[in-house]
């Protein structure tokens, strides 16, 4: 009798243990729980247009200056109820399981001292901070806390850095990389319209930590990272100017940055003085160069030849940043040590744009 009383026990806690993984599994196809820490940075209007495709609610939105708390793209998309000038406050009144920081690039380490001790989840924007000083604390606070700690950039979620990816990575197509050139800017935050509530903190250079260096070197370093698989750089070479110093007095407005890999040369060319809007890059090898001229079209040329490419597009979750977090936060997916959005790639880029700036300011290459 007590045989058969320990195997029917053991038969009830397998059969709790199958519904609360079924429980579970139907739990995780309910929307993710997303606080909002900020909301001043113009990418804001990311959350807005996803806003109704149902893969995640905003609980909550912290803002601490009073007037853009007021008035913002989310004011009549989200309750009044769910605005709070404490971000503290949202964490403890909203309970949410992530939360994207849509504030200043200096104000990100103040969103990971909220929310990691409370286990929740971070995702910025581009890039993860404004010098090392802060990148490492951030770091330090999402290990010991356990949480996810991504940074969001535009270019991830392109086909085309992908598709080059694979002829690089996977095929080896173009054989040994040598030289790889980022091109990334616009005319200007200001000649592109950019809102006041933007660029007050964007052409700071304690909020920023930079101008063009900081708001459009972080591709380029980002790219470089992942495509070399994590690979350390050498030394950083950084040349920094002020091209409109009549609109961008206290920041640079274009950067030239120089990363040296023991056998790959990588190029960023960051501006706010290009005549058109780009993100862009070209990866020269032994056999062959990969064009990647947008987020569908690239050209690629193998031994002479040009290959017709055929860019598939990219399937959820790694089509877009909040599918991606989801994922992330559910345990839906593993996010790899040097994947565009992971930690240990944004120290590194962190890491590349504060040398190149040391580097501008000294005008000699500086050794990591």
């Amino acid at each position: 009798m007590n045989r058969i009383y320990l195997d029917l026990r053991i038969c009830a806690v397998c059969v709790c243990c199958f519904l609360f993984s079924v429980s579970a599994k139907a739990q995780d196809k309910s929307p993710l729980r997303v606080g909002v820490a900020g909301v001043s940075h113009a990418h804001l209007h990311e959350v807005i247009i996803r806003l109704e495709r149902g893969d995640f609610q905003i609980v909550g939105v912290s803002e601490k200056d009073p007037r853009i708390l007021k008035e913002n793209g989310l004011r009549g998309k989200v309750a009044d109820s769910l605005f709070f000038a404490d971000i503290h406050e949202m964490l403890e009144k909203t309970k949410p399981e992530a939360v994207v920081a849509y504030g200043s690039i200096y104000d990100h380490l103040e969103v990971v001292k909220a929310c990691a001790p409370r286990h929740i989840h971070v995702m910025v924007e581009k890039p993860l901070a404004v010098n090392m000083e802060h990148a490492n604390q951030m770091a330090d606070l999402a290990r010991e806390n356990d949480i996810l700690l991504l940074t969001n950039y535009e270019t991830t979620w392109y086909p085309t850095n992908h598709e080059a990816y694979k002829l690089v990575n996977d095929e080896k197509a173009l054989g040994p990389v040598h030289r790889i050139n980022v091109f990334d800017g616009h005319q200007g935050p200001f000649e592109i319209g950019c809102g006041r509530d933007f660029t007050d903190w964007l052409t700071d250079p304690v909020l920023n930590g930079g101008g063009a260096v900081i708001d459009f070197g972080c591709y380029g370093a980002n790219l470089a990272t992942w495509l070399l698989k994590g690979e350390k750089p050498v030394r950083v070479y950084g040349v920094l100017q002020q091209c409109k110093p009549d609109k961008y007095p206290k920041v640079d407005d274009d950067a030239t940055i120089i990363v040296e890999y023991p056998h790959t040369v990588v190029q960023i060319m960051a501006s706010w003085n290009w005549p058109l809007n780009r993100k862009d890059m070209h990866i020269y090898g032994k056999d062959g160069y990969i064009y990647q001229d947008n987020a569908t079209d690239m050209r690629v040329n193998i031994k002479g030849k040009d290959v017709k490419t055929d860019v598939p597009a990219l399937q959820p979750p790694y089509n877009d940043s909040f599918y991606y977090l989801k994922a992330a936060v559910r345990g839906e997916i593993e996010v790899a040590p040097y994947d565009l959005s992971a930690l240990e790639n944004n120290l590194m880029v962190v890491r590349i744009l504060e040398a190149a700036i040391r580097s501008a300011r000294s005008g000699q290459p500086v050794v990591l």
